[in-house]
Order: structure tokens, then C-alpha cells, then sequence
């Protein structure tokens, strides 16, 4: 990989409240007000949203708006697919976290023979399906897609064959079957989890380092933790989702949610998680302008942007050095 492409995902039909499909205008508001030349350095592509259809009425209770946003994920996989064998960096600024599915499906439709690691700083797990979510947004739903797992033994809701229909559709998105095993997802920060979730993190064993954890050996030993876990992975993504940062510093989200990372925190965690050279992707997604004040959130995710950006670009640089 020689160069960094960002990806416009301005899909917001998988989050509950409204606003989030302009979130990367408001990161370029902060762009502008902080007087940087970031959107003008690197080539960026927009992928078609079906926003439009918020307007209609849904039709899938469990799994709200799930045909349209089949038809975004397939955009998205094929975007980021298609990057990758071009040689470039996906760099994915989307709308609700519904997206990262459809971005694993297109990193694993490239390197269909690779082990795939993700790492996901959320305040949330997102691994319901429309068995066991208690809202039908599918923001809370993009591992459960990843891993195939349908969460069963915690059944609490019987969607209708339609619904059953497109979500086997974006299961088998790319490349058909799970793309992740759960020993290869590691989560930072989770920490607003309802018990079906609890339940299945536990039953599959997925590691969650917890603030107090994070605080305790700093960002530098976790990334160095997380990487020893992910050891027998080829690839790696690090999905960013803003409400990782406390809600002091997050206002700006549709889910915001105390005890969280300060923006400091979120900055060296993510360089660290991204000075790695197994890393082919990062995503940040859910700022949410209408929500915020003086654009605060964007603002604060637009230093972590930097940051993790210039991360990337030292590692790209490097590679690019030692392959002469």
C-alpha cells in the first residue's frame, strides 16, 4: 500500500436518531476551522446512501430499513474490495456503524485467503440481530453480521421471513459465511451492553479491555495486548466509533455514554493501534452534528482523525522504504 483513499459513507439508516449522514461535512467544517489541508491531500470517494427512504415507512421492525441498507453494503464491500487491490489505504468515514460490516465484507472479499483481526473501540459491543435487539437499529448489529452468529439461545424476537431474507443477504455479503472468528475481536471500551450481549461476549470469549484497564496500563501496553492476542491474523481493522470517548467529549453522537476515553486517550490509542503494519483499514463513523454544540464532537474527531492519520502515513512511508 503507497497512499491513503478516504471513503464517504454517508449512510445513517442503521442509527436510531437522525443527523449522522452529516457528520463528515461537520468533520470538514472542523477542517476548515482548524485551517488544515486534510480533505485536499488525498483522493476520496463517495459511496450512493438510500437516505431517502427515511421518508417511507419501514417495513422490517426488527431490523429497520435492512433491504436498503443491503444495497448500501454492497456499494460500500465493493469500494473498499476494490481499494484494496488497487494498492490503497481504505480510510472509511461513515455515518452509523451499521456500515463496518460491509467494510469487513469488502476487506475480506479482497484477501479472501487472509485471517482478518478486528479491533473495535465503542462504547457499544454491536452484536445483536433481529432475534435479540431491543430497538430494530441496526447500528447494534454489524458483528453479529461479521461473525455469522445470530445469538439464538438469547431469542427474544421472531422477525418476519423477509427480514430473515436480507439478513442471511448481508451474512453471506462478499464472500459467503462468517469473515471474523470471535477470538479474533478484541473490544475498547465497550461498556453500555444489554444482557443478550453480555451473554454471547461471554459465551464466545471476546476480550474487552475496559477503561479502567486501558487507564491502568496506558494505550501503548493495550495496543501491544491487542496485537498479542491477534497474533495469528494476517489483517487488521480498527473501527473508531466517536462514543468511545467519554460524553464529556461526545455530545455530538447519538449515543453518548459516560466513563468513557478523553480525547488525549483516543488519540494515543489510536496511533498505537495504528503503528502496525498488519493494519489495511480504519473507520471512524456516528459524529452527529445536529446533536452537538459549536460542532465540538467533530472538532475533537478531527484531531483524532489527524492523528490516526499521520499514524498510517509514517507506517505507509516506511513500507515504502524498506521495499526498495
Amino acid at each position: 500500500m503507497r497512499r491513503i483513499k478516504l471513503l464517504e459513507v454517508r449512510s445513517e439508516l442503521g442509527a436510531g436518531t437522525r443527523g449522522a449522514s452529516l457528520g463528515i461535512d461537520a468533520l470538514k467544517v472542523a477542517c476548515l476551522n482548524k485551517g488544515s489541508d486534510y480533505f485536499r491531500r488525498f483522493n476520496s470517494v463517495a459511496i450512493p446512501d438510500q437516505n431517502h427512504v427515511l421518508f417511507e415507512k419501514n417495513h422490517f421492525p426488527k431490523a429497520k430499513h435492512i433491504d436498503s441498507i443491503y444495497t448500501v453494503q454492497k456499494g460500500i464491500a465493493s469500494t473498499v474490495e476494490q481499494t484494496l487491490r488497487f494498492g490503497e489505504f481504505p480510510l472509511v468515514l461513515a455515518g452509523d456503524h451499521s456500515n463496518a460490516s460491509a467494510t469487513i465484507a469488502g476487506i475480506k472479499a479482497a484477501y479472501p485467503h487472509k485471517t482478518l483481526g478486528v479491533v473495535w473501540v465503542d462504547a457499544h459491543a454491536d452484536i445483536h440481530s433481529p432475534y435479540t435487539t431491543p430497538s430494530g437499529n441496526m447500528h447494534g448489529m454489524p458483528l453479529a453480521i461479521s461473525l455469522g452468529d445470530d445469538n439464538r439461545p438469547c431469542q427474544r424476537n421472531h422477525p418476519e421471513p423477509e427480514t430473515e431474507f436480507f439478513w442471511q443477504k448481508l451474512k453471506n455479503l462478499g464472500e459467503p459465511g462468517p469473515k471474523i472468528a470471535p477470538e479474533h475481536l478484541v473490544y475498547i471500551v465497550v461498556r453500555d451492553t444489554e444482557h443478550e450481549e453480555d451473554a454471547i461476549i461471554e459465551r464466545l470469549g471476546i476480550k474487552n479491555y475496559k477503561l479502567d484497564e486501558v487507564k491502568a496500563k496506558g494505550t501503548r501496553q493495550v495496543a501491544r495486548e491487542v496485537y498479542e492476542r491477534l497474533r495469528f491474523c494476517d489483517l487488521v481493522y480498527v473501527s473508531f466509533d466517536v462514543d468511545s470517548l467519554d460524553s464529556r467529549f461526545s455530545k455530538g453522537t447519538g449515543t453518548p455514554v459516560v466513563d468513557g476515553l478523553n480525547v488525549e486517550e483516543a488519540i494515543s490509542l489510536c496511533r498505537a493501534l495504528l503503528d502496525n503494519d498488519r493494519v489495511v483499514c480504519f473507520e471512524m463513523v456516528e459524529i452527529n452534528p445536529t446533536l452537538d454544540n459549536m460542532n465540538t464532537m467533530a472538532t475533537n474527531a478531527f484531531d483524532i482523525l489527524e492523528a490516526a492519520t499521520d499514524a498510517i502515513q509514517n507506517r505507509l512511508r516506511l513500507e515504502e522504504v524498506v521495499s526498495r
